[in-house]
């Protein structure tokens, strides 16, 4: 194991660890490294538009003859690969972060009914290592595992890089993390130079300062310090109320930002209970509560029409995913930073969206808007970008989505 890439090294960051810098200049949209999975496993609903072992989409994928489950590119891809993974040049799976002495009771628990699923399933199949060692590598997983997307950022499934798990966070990062089936790649958003840590963003940006940093510290045990954290610059805008004659107080501006977060947590707690109608209701209602103190663009507001278009999407209703996300791409625009997958992904749904009703003009705008930030974000050889041109070149009769 060496410890550095090309233009890449492992360092001691003050106050963090462990971490990354660069010891080259990286422009924008420039490839720093790619990591190959350690471990990783494609999610169950994707299965038939995905290959179970690279992760490829493509269309006539064969079925496993043996599991009647799983899908392959080909023989090749099927074959069980018994070399040792690449994963590991920065980082050995070993010195993964498992943060045991910050755990709450609660989590504890939690990991130790995964275990007991785990054998209760496999315990026939697998030789398990002690219950300490066990706990250990779930902790790991938990720190450290990553959610792979595809440009839509729809899940496609979880793995584990050691050396992408080097990176450390920042709320103003200057790398992204994207996959190339299920190949993790990290390229720059902002210019780098030599000396500069590589930073990327843990989390989903669009949140204030205090929610992204409950969030740091309730999964990874540390709270940020970066530029953002510190002036909450963006905290006013995002949290905008409206400019009423009798202004709001600061108790009621408080009162449903707390109404706010619990409308959040409710709403993800009832997506595998409810049904997609009412789903939608429980958008329709919050919005219509929140919209009596925040502005539209108030991130809460945002993220519950963000939820609006996605249950319209599911049902089927073109027009109101329409309705919802024109009203979140352009402050989803002010708020994130340059090249970010959330607003690219907005953009590829309106503009599938807008492909379908034959409002073209409309669409190919809005496809070009994602293609601009994928381009950087995934390299403008990708897979995604390729499918994406084609699109852009289709006239009538395509799919009205994908």
């Amino acid at each position: 194991m060496k410890d550095s890439f090309e233009g890449i090294e492992k360092f001691d960051s003050p106050g963090k660890g462990r971490g990354l810098r660069v010891t080259k200049h990286f422009q924008v949209g420039e490839l720093l490294f790619v990591s190959l999975p350690y471990a990783y496993v494609l999610t169950a609903s994707e299965r038939g538009c995905h290959c179970e072992f690279c992760f490829t989409r493509k269309e006539g994928l064969a079925k496993c003859g043996k599991c009647k489950k799983a899908f392959y590119c080909n023989v090749k891809c099927q074959k069980t690969q018994k070399e040792r993974s690449m994963s590991e040049k920065l980082l050995l799976i070993g010195e993964l972060e498992s943060h045991l002495e910050d755990m709450d009771n609660e989590r504890r628990e939690t990991i130790e009914a995964d275990i007991a699923t785990l054998h209760q399933f496999y315990s026939k199949n697998l030789d398990f290592p002690n219950k300490t060692a066990l706990f250990t590598l779930f902790s790991q997983v938990n720190c450290n595992g990553f959610t792979v997307e595809d440009e839509e950022l729809s899940h496609m499934g979880a793995a584990i890089y050691p050396d992408v798990a080097l990176v450390n966070h920042s709320c103003c990062p200057n790398v992204i993390v994207t996959y190339k089936g299920n190949m993790a790649e990290v390229r720059a958003v902002q210019k780098m130079v030599p000396g500069e840590e590589v930073l990327t963003s843990y989390m989903d940006l669009l949140y204030p300062t205090a929610d992204r940093n409950k969030r740091l510290r309730d999964v990874y045990y540390f709270t940020c310090d970066c530029k953002e954290c510190k002036t909450k610059s963006k905290d006013k805008m995002k949290l905008k109320v409206r400019k009423l004659n009798k202004p709001p107080g600061q108790e009621a501006i408080s009162n449903m930002i707390g109404y706010a977060r619990n409308a959040i947590k409710d709403f993800r707690s009832a997506k595998h209970q409810k049904t997609p109608g009412e789903l939608l209701e429980m958008c329709r209602l919050s919005l219509d509560k929140m919209g009596e103190v925040f502005e539209s663009t108030n991130v809460y507001m945002l993220h519950m029409m963000y939820q609006a278009m996605g249950v319209c999407l599911y049902m089927g209703d073109w027009d109101g995913a329409i309705h919802y996300g024109e009203k979140v791409l352009k402050p989803y625009s002010v708020i994130y930073p340059p090249y970010s997958l959330n607003v690219a992904s907005i953009c590829l749904k309106l503009g599938r969206l807008y492909m379908g009703l034959e409002q073209k003009s409309q669409g190919i705008a809005a496809l070009k808007k994602a293609m601009a930030i994928m381009e950087v974000a995934h390299g403008k050889d990708h897979q995604y970008l390729v499918e994406l041109r084609k699109e852009i070149g289709i006239q009538k009769g395509s799919n009205l989505v994908h």
